[in-house]
């Protein structure tokens, strides 16, 4: 049975989750090119990949907001960050609040 997003969560940096499942994606298009000449993902490391998605984006959101903490300590304006972010400076400060809000944390 494959591992839970939290399970691997727990294992993973961002980089060794991202490079785990460029492995797997990789393996992954290489066989949906051949002619069943590269072996295909097995259901477990099938699930594995779409888990190590989940926690790709969950590591990487989690450095995104403190990238944004450290640019407001730093004295960044929301008009930056939101520039920085490619949205409106309305939007980043949402979505950081939100976050902040949904981990438990202070806004």
């Amino acid at each position: 049975m494959a591992a839970s997003p939290d399970e691997l969560e727990r294992q993973h940096t961002l980089s060794t989750a991202t490079t785990r499942y460029d492995e797997l994606r990789m393996r992954d298009a290489l066989a949906a090119m051949a002619d069943a000449g590269s072996p295909q993902l097995s259901k477990d490391e099938a699930l594995e990949m779409l888990a190590l998605s989940e926690v790709v984006i969950r590591k990487a959101g989690y450095g995104r907001q403190s990238m944004v903490r450290s640019a407001r300590s730093a004295g960044a304006s929301w008009t930056q960050i939101g520039a920085a972010l490619g949205s409106s400076k309305q939007a980043a400060w949402e979505s950081h609040n939100r976050w902040l809000e949904e981990q438990g944390l202070e806004t």
